[in-house]
């Protein structure tokens, strides 16, 4: 079967649709990408039915966008509709699963792998300290990926949880989150998963995953609204998570005056949400299928590769990608010009990238001797043209020396 491709006439259709493509050249994907005008007239939309109608009416009337959302994620993740939870965006549903993991024990043991999210590992410390648990680094292998042979040998019965993220922030290695879920399955240790890269960029199935629990935000690859995210919850592991928060919503009252949890993702779901961010992610998602997540993993894969090419030839220039298989995340340093002086230089040439501390990814970033790193982050929607201007401007950067 022929590989999935993006026509030059359907990458100019879809740029077209782009606003932001004519104000910016932008290499941030990783940070928040750019939304589509369809996806900004879904949101707009809904404003204005909340100006005219009133919010909560306008409200009863969003609710098919919030189940399209739902009904979307959840093919666009190969799941059920009742695995999804909407949630304000990837950390907030990655933290309320893992608050509703507890109570954790003295001698409970978390593994993590030594790329992840600074956020996350925030929320798990804490939990730890105040219970005498631990978190433990699971190896890399050579390439610097999440060794799944290493933390085979690490489990044991006080193992509570496995928690990776699959494509982490400063840089473009993606982990082998497969190959870790077949470990924890057959432990039977709940899996964790931080997809705020992945989801929008690299196909997922969470069935061939393995994950029990798995995030994404709207903000990123998929070109969502910020303020938008998804969170899986796999429905045999639901039961496990009592979350540490509900409302109205997530556990209405009964007749008796006592709680009653939803037996769906939604027990993590707020009453207090907003509709025309959902009517935007909706568009989103349904944009991202209508592509396909093959196409879409393709041409950013052709497109970063192109980069980290032309980047090697720049005198001055290391790029510190990992991995064996690339993200669209291009992490590099230009000797004698701290990353956050080139993002500075570039943005007043009307171009964006990021650039990454350490509190971003502590273990990985420490262990590598890195300090802070330049991200270059592109999209299915990013030009030759653009590379050219990046790649122009790094070079006069470069000549300039220290």
């Amino acid at each position: 079967m022929p590989a999935a491709v993006l026509t030059a006439a359907t990458l100019e259709a879809l740029r077209a649709a782009t606003p932001g493509t004519r104000t910016t050249v932008h290499f941030n994907h990783a940070g928040a990408s750019l939304p589509s005008a369809a996806t900004l007239d879904a949101i707009q939309a809904h404003l204005r039915r909340e100006a005219e109608h009133g919010p909560m009416e306008a409200g009863v009337a969003a609710r098919a966008h919030t189940e399209q959302a739902r009904q979307l994620a959840a093919q666009l993740l190969n799941a059920q509709p009742g695995e999804i939870a909407l949630t304000g965006g990837n950390s907030p549903g990655w933290g309320a699963a893992f608050a509703a993991l507890g109570p954790w024990r003295p001698g409970d043991r978390i593994l993590v792998g030594r790329h992840e999210w600074g956020g996350n590992l925030a929320a798990m410390r804490l939990a730890a300290q105040r219970a005498g648990a631990s978190i433990e680094t699971i190896p890399s292998d050579d390439s610097g990926c999440v060794d799944a042979d290493a933390l085979r040998a690490m489990l044991d019965e006080r193992v509570r949880l496995v928690a990776l993220t699959w494509l982490p922030a400063n840089g473009g290695l993606i982990n082998p989150a497969a190959a870790i879920g077949r470990v924890t399955r057959a432990a039977g240790v709940p899996y964790f998963i931080d997809a705020a890269q992945a989801v929008g960029q690299v196909p997922i199935d969470v069935a061939e995953v393995g994950c029990d629990v798995l995030s994404g935000a709207g903000r990123k690859a998929l070109r969502g609204p910020r303020g938008t995210g998804l969170l899986y919850v796999r429905r045999e592991f639901l039961p496990r998570l009592t979350p540490a928060f509900v409302d109205t919503h997530s556990a209405p009252l009964g007749a008796d005056g006592e709680p009653q949890l939803r037996d769906d993702a939604t027990r993590f779901e707020s009453a207090e949400a907003s509709m025309a961010l959902r009517a935007g992610l909706a568009n989103a998602l349904q944009e991202a299928l209508d592509i396909g997540l093959e196409a879409i993993r393709a041409r950013i894969d052709l497109v970063a590769q192109a980069l980290r090419a032309e980047l090697r030839a720049i005198a001055g220039i290391e790029v510190l990608d990992q991995g064996r298989e690339l993200s669209g995340l291009v992490s590099f340093n230009l000797a004698g010009h701290a990353p956050a002086a080139v993002q500075r230089t570039l943005a007043a040439q009307g171009i964006t990238i990021g650039s990454n501390g350490v509190p971003y990814t502590p273990l990985d970033m420490n262990a590598r001797g890195l300090a802070h790193i330049a991200r270059a982050s592109v999209s299915y929607l990013t030009r030759d043209e653009e590379i050219d201007r990046l790649l122009d401007a790094l070079r006069a950067l470069s000549r300039q020396g220290a």
